[in-house]
């Protein structure tokens, strides 16, 4: 899978993302992370940071947090 959302279960930004990138019809799969910060290593490997979402697109090699940037990001590039 090229598009990878690492989201947290519960957030609202997280939902967001999600409900943006199935509205646009973007084949995604989601790694869920753990509730503590500190047990985020992995979001910490890809992004630099351990907030999330993250959004990784291997294809086009852009990874992004901000869940305000992420929308934009699939409003424009990802949406079919």
């Amino acid at each position: 899978m090229s598009v990878v959302l690492y989201a947290l279960d519960g957030c609202p930004y997280c939902e967001r993302v999600h409900d943006a990138l199935r509205e646009s019809r973007v084949d995604y799969e989601t790694e869920w992370v753990e509730a503590l910060h500190s047990d985020r290593d992995e979001v910490r490997r890809v992004s630099g940071q351990r907030g999330v979402p993250v959004l990784v697109d291997e294809e086009r090699g852009v990874t992004m947090a901000e869940s305000a940037n992420i929308l934009d990001y699939v409003e424009t590039t990802l949406a079919r």
